[in-house]
């Protein structure tokens, strides 16, 4: 083989190479965050041709069903929300803000749906005991503020709902006295996406309070003058972002539907406020 054949042999190989690993990163990336491992096939075809490797990678079923899985607006859970590489946080700071996925070359473009649902968990602290009324941490502040600052302000503005959830105690966890079932739930559930559904039917593409735009929101869920200001003073006071504004207000238009009250009124927006836990300034001086 002449010199120049070789050199091309190896440029063909590196591109070959790069194209193999970007889309295989890409996809095995989804197939595991979307827990989709039962129901996605990736076929590898390794042809070896004159001496080196050239890798075909034939995408049959995966993207589908991948694409599909995203646009049917399916959950994924995230466990140690801390512990994921920061990188790979932010790169879902889009999908969750526009419910797509852009990917972008030199010289094209492509979007695919991504409209899902996460849920993340997280501890306190890496001890897990800040906060907790019987048990001490054993981090220090710095050890704290570092864990925190791994999930970046931006990414904590795309979450809707920040619980701060405390441990059940002896007492309750014995209680016979029922709760409230859960088919009395999925009822009040469904009756609030109907309600949605029948208000946004002259919306096209937008189907529930999740998807409104800023314009929606001053058309469908304003609130009364007690609770405008309400929402005025805790944005000034924990100095939110006119995100958090946008997510406090679809969160308020929800819990008004779940309630069937055609109005979103102040106990609306201050339920709301109190789901964003971790937009407290004062988060982890109010735990000591």
């Amino acid at each position: 083989m002449t010199p120049r054949n070789h050199k091309w042999v190896d440029f063909c190989n590196r591109r070959i190479a790069n194209i193999v690993n970007i889309s295989q990163f890409f996809l095995i990336g989804l197939h595991f965050l979307l827990e989709a491992s039962s129901n996605t096939i990736l076929l590898c075809i390794f042809v070896v041709v004159n001496g080196f490797m050239v890798h075909i990678v034939i995408v049959l079923v995966a993207l589908w069903l991948t694409m599909r899985l995203l646009q049917w607006g399916k959950s994924f859970h995230l466990d140690e929300l801390p512990e994921f590489n920061r990188s790979v946080l932010e790169v879902m700071r889009q999908p969750l803000e526009d419910r797509i996925i852009s990917i972008s070359r030199a010289k094209y473009s492509t979007e695919y749906p991504a409209s899902f649902m996460l849920v993340a968990s997280m501890n306190p602290c890496p001890c897990g005991y800040y906060g907790h009324p019987k048990k001490k941490c054993v981090c220090n502040e710095y050890q704290r503020t570092h864990y925190m600052s791994k999930i970046s302000g931006p990414l904590l503005d795309r979450i809707d709902l920040q619980i701060e959830v405390q441990p059940v105690d002896f007492d309750q966890m014995s209680s016979k006295a029922p709760g409230e079932p859960s088919a009395a739930i999925r009822q009040r559930v469904i009756a609030a996406r109907m309600l949605q559904e029948r208000r946004f039917k002259d919306e096209p593409g937008i189907h529930c309070n999740a998807q409104m735009t800023p314009s929606l929101l001053h058309k469908y869920a304003e609130p009364n003058a007690a609770g405008l200001a309400k929402l005025k003073d805790a944005m000034e006071r924990m100095n939110m972002s006119a995100r958090a504004y946008d997510r406090i207000l679809k969160v308020a238009r929800t819990i008004a539907d779940l309630e069937a009250c055609a109005d979103v009124l102040d106990h609306h927006i201050m339920e709301a406020i109190a789901y964003r836990n971790l937009d407290r300034p004062t988060y982890l001086s109010s735990n000591m």
